[in-house]
């Protein structure tokens, strides 16, 4: 078979693939590759020292078909063209991002180190904290055309099977022409396409991700970027930090109270506030009620416009703030969000108790741990606004109802997404709202229904003392 001849049909109109002939011990040698993905030095010092001894290099897998040959080449390997063989050589890897911390998931305490977006350092990065045999990695190929790397991480032993089946037959049954990012496979692999709460977490932290495997969930990485995806996934779970359990038991319960109270205050104040000045004035101490009304004798909007209002423009100067360079940006949203205030309460646009309440709103939505869980708690605010504006507080109470009911319809790979509070979970309220210590942490959650239920033995920590 003629190789030369079939590569140059197949990539000879690309510039980026070259093919590099030498003569070496009586043989016309070609090596192809992509440049940027292998260099010439890494040929020249690690491939060419191999072609003398030809029993070592027919070590390196041998390449029969065209299309195991295209797939080597553009995952970052070398093609060796030698006398009737075709062989391929890893290309000693592209350059990457070296590991930092990530800076969406910064916490006080705990590791420093993300994922980058490599395949092969992110699981590095995962068995360097997992060193045995458990730690399972399957990897596979997504992707029509591109032919994206992924793996499936989970640990042998806890997972549940029945779950880790569901992961599997849906990573397989992913037709579609590019994986460009996980949140590709998120939305393709999730149960319900149409509710604005995730059922799948995503994370950088290299340490969470041990976490929650040793929990039970499973981890899926793709190659090309550094967020890794975890399921199932319960709604608590998305409101917990590393830094609840690496510091002590009462100060990561505070903290993670103090969360959930922050997530109630970001959904609720501004409907709160619209039913009360305009349904139930009754219901505001007097003294507070007349201070109210007095600084919105100037404005000219009833409440629901004038929140309205304030709230859609802080939710365009946190996506400005988003979309333009970091410095920048935070500039953008600190003196855009002060300026426009005070400029607003002078023109007698909005009160100043509005602008005080769209501002704890704000302050509250930036406690929420997960960015993917805030946004739909941000929008759903919208709707409860409009429902206290047309029924009072009925109307709050109706909105939120309505929003707890679809919570606890959801499912994440058939586990209930409103668990431990529905189903009733008594055993897992130790780890919900509050955060237990860790000699009463002994089970796995009861929801995740693991093959190993322990995690820790507390008989022998009293031996040790």
């Amino acid at each position: 078979m003629d190789w030369y001849q079939l590569l140059q049909t197949e990539f000879g109109s690309n510039s980026d693939v070259m093919f590099l002939e030498k003569h070496l011990s009586g043989h016309n040698v070609t090596f192809v590759y992509i440049d940027g993905f292998v260099g010439n030095s890494f040929i020249e010092d690690k491939v060419i020292p191999r072609m003398a001894d030809r029993e070592r290099l027919e070590d390196n897998e041998k390449i029969t078909e065209m299309k195991d040959a295209v797939e080597r080449l553009f995952h970052g390997d070398i093609l060796i063209i030698y006398d009737d063989l075709l062989l391929s050589m890893s290309g000693g890897g592209y350059e990457t991002r070296s590991i930092q911390e990530p800076e969406n998931e910064a916490t006080v305490r705990g590791p420093r180190d993300g994922f980058v977006e490599s395949l092969t350092t992110n699981t590095s990065l995962l068995r360097r904290r997992y060193s045995s045999t458990d730690l399972k990695v399957e990897k596979k190929i997504i992707g029509e055309r591109t032919k994206t790397k992924m793996a499936i991480v989970y640990i042998d032993g806890i997972v549940d099977k029945e779950v880790l089946e569901k992961v599997q037959k849906r990573i397989d049954s992913i037709k579609i022409d590019g994986i460009l990012d996980s949140g590709t496979v998120e939305q393709w692999i999730e149960d319900s396409w149409y509710t604005p709460f995730p059922q799948v977490q995503y994370t950088e932290r290299p340490d969470r991700v041990i976490a929650s495997l040793l929990e039970g969930r499973i981890a899926i990485i793709v190659n090309g970027t550094p967020m890794v995806l975890l399921v199932p996934v319960v709604l608590s779970m998305l409101f917990q930090s590393p830094d609840d359990y690496y510091e002590r038991w009462i100060v990561g319960s505070a903290v993670r109270f103090v969360r959930y109270v922050a997530t109630m205050i970001a959904l609720t104040l501004p409907s709160i506030y619209i039913a009360l000045i305009s349904f139930h004035p009754g219901l505001i101490p007097t003294k507070f009620a007349i201070t109210i009304a007095a600084t919105r004798s100037n404005v000219p909007f009833p409440g629901f416009l004038e929140a309205l209002l304030m709230e859609f423009t802080i939710e365009m100067l946190r996506e400005a703030g988003l979309q333009l360079p970091k410095v920048i940006g935070q500039t953008v949203g600190i003196v855009g969000g002060l300026v426009i205030g005070e400029a607003a309460v002078q023109a007698g646009i909005v009160s100043p108790m509005m602008v005080i309440v769209v501002a704890i709103t704000g302050v509250s939505s930036f406690l929420i741990p997960s960015y993917n869980v805030g946004v739909p708690f941000r929008l759903l605010r919208f709707p409860l606004m409009l429902l206290a504006a047309t029924l009072g507080l009925l109307g709050v109470i109706l909105g939120l109802l309505t929003i707890l009911a679809h919570l606890v319809s959801i499912k994440s790979f058939g586990i209930n997404y409103f668990s431990p509070i529905a189903p009733y979970r008594i055993k897992d309220w130790k780890d919900f709202v509050v955060r237990g210590p860790l000699p009463l942490l002994q089970n796995r959650p009861e929801i995740l229904k693991v093959y190993d239920k322990k995690r820790l033995d507390l008989k022998n920590r009293k031996k040790g003392w």
